[in-house]
């Protein structure tokens, strides 16, 4: 169950969120002015037609994207959405996003997105199917295990990723590395699937350390139950936080002494919607924002924490589990109040940390054991945390602002290595 609707909030789009940060950066770093002109566009842009034959006989003709931001660390990494709000603007701000994210723990990657503006509820199985391998044959040039690497996205998940892995492999040759997220069967590795919301919970307990907030009894509000959010639910309610309230499309439920989580996650993945039935308050999803808590992870959409809510949220501490749901507007108004934000770099870059160890697991054809993916996904993001809490402090700024810095220096200093200077 994932959030819809619009992914930008009223004071900044979705893009211009990313670019701001980046500009900020940039700006702080004294970047030169043509490194910084290179940093802000991306290195390519695909929009490409991709016909499908429907289940009845009919043809329809979808458009796809692919946006490939950066590759000065290595080669392009990022996901494949299936939506019917997917636009080029969106894909350009995703891709952007990962290359800092990617920098910013510490991976070889650049950062890469993709999407398909298609209402994946409309269509069967075989339609799906069809779509994406006709993804894979529209993007393929552009595509390849050293060149850029798809994974699943909003709408998307292992059974795309197994349909492209199939369709790449009918194109070139057999290659599992092509894509991550893929069915364990077919190369995938475990972990994946809950590794953003594992690394939500990680990340959300070491901001909470240093603020001195026992996560331990903190009332946790999470907005968006669909992968990520049931999943940092979960593991924070390992952690013996105290998950209050919850919200798909549809609104959110809210109990202030804590929600009967086994219950909803065994609805949830059962397929269930709503929560009919519950010894619960039913509110809506804006109104959860500003519900009393120690903790609230936005993990639904864009834009839903802005310059016009951003005064009514009332936790401590706010972890990002969804990419730029807090506009810098926001920003200013949680800074004013000395509100801590985990920024989405950071909070959300499990999925891409463990698609990382899938990667690396399909180029050597080794497995590793769920202890080993974990145990790495846990140091890792430790690690990148401790780092950027240390320039926090050092430069006298928010996380956010620490983390682009951190980001940026190391994909500026990339460039400069590959004698950028010399073009």
């Amino acid at each position: 169950m994932w959030m819809s609707g619009a992914t930008a909030g009223p004071d900044y789009t979705e893009l211009e969120t990313v670019t701001t940060n980046y500009r900020m950066a940039a700006e702080d770093l004294g970047l030169p002015d043509d490194l910084r002109t290179v940093l802000a566009q991306p290195y390519r842009e695909v929009t490409a037609q991709v016909p499908v034959r429907m289940d009845g006989g009919g043809l329809r003709v979808f458009t796809a994207y692919r946006v490939q931001h950066s590759g000065a660390l290595g080669p392009f990494k990022g996901g494949l959405r299936f939506h019917p709000m997917v636009d080029l603007d969106e894909v350009r701000a995703l891709a952007a996003a990962m290359t800092w994210k990617t920098a910013l723990v510490d991976l070889p990657f650049g950062g890469g997105k993709g999407g398909v503006t298609l209402v994946r509820r409309d269509h069967s199985d075989a339609e799906l199917q069809r779509a994406s391998r006709g993804v894979m044959r529209a993007l393929q040039k552009v595509l390849g295990p050293q060149r850029d690497i798809m994974a699943p996205d909003m709408g998307t998940g292992p059974a795309e990723m197994a349909w492209l892995m199939d369709e790449y492999a009918r194109l070139v040759g057999h290659a599992p590395a092509i894509v991550t997220g893929k069915p364990e069967a077919l190369g995938g590795t475990c972990g994946r699937v809950e590794a953003t919301g594992l690394g939500v919970a990680i990340t959300a307990r070491e901001a909470a350390r240093e603020m001195g907030l026992d996560v331990a009894g903190a009332r946790v509000v999470v907005q968006g139950f669909g992968n990520v959010g049931s999943h940092a639910a979960e593991f924070l309610a390992d952690l013996g936080a105290r998950v209050v309230a919850v919200s798909d499309v549809d609104g959110g439920v809210y109990h202030p002494e804590g929600l009967d989580l086994p219950e909803l996650l065994r609805r949830c993945r059962a397929g269930i919607t709503g929560h009919h039935g519950m010894d619960v308050e039913r509110i809506t999803n804006e109104e959860m924002l500003a519900l009393p808590c120690e903790i609230l992870v936005p993990a639904a959409v864009g834009g839903v924490l802005h310059a016009g809510n951003a005064d009514r949220v009332r936790a401590r501490l706010i972890v990002e589990g969804a990419n730029t749901p807090t506009t810098p507007g926001a920003d200013v108004v949680f800074a004013e109040r000395g509100v801590t934000v985990v920024p989405d770099i950071l909070a959300n870059a499990g999925g891409v940390i463990v698609s990382y160890f899938e990667w690396v697991q399909n180029l050597q054809n080794v497995r590793w054991t769920r202890r080993k993916v974990d145990d790495e996904l846990r140091e890792r993001l430790t690690r990148a945390f401790g780092i950027i809490h240390r320039r926090s402090l050092h430069d006298s700024v928010s996380l956010r602002d620490a983390a682009h810095r951190v980001a940026v220096e190391r994909v500026a200093a990339a460039l400069r290595l590959r004698g950028f200077d010399l073009f």
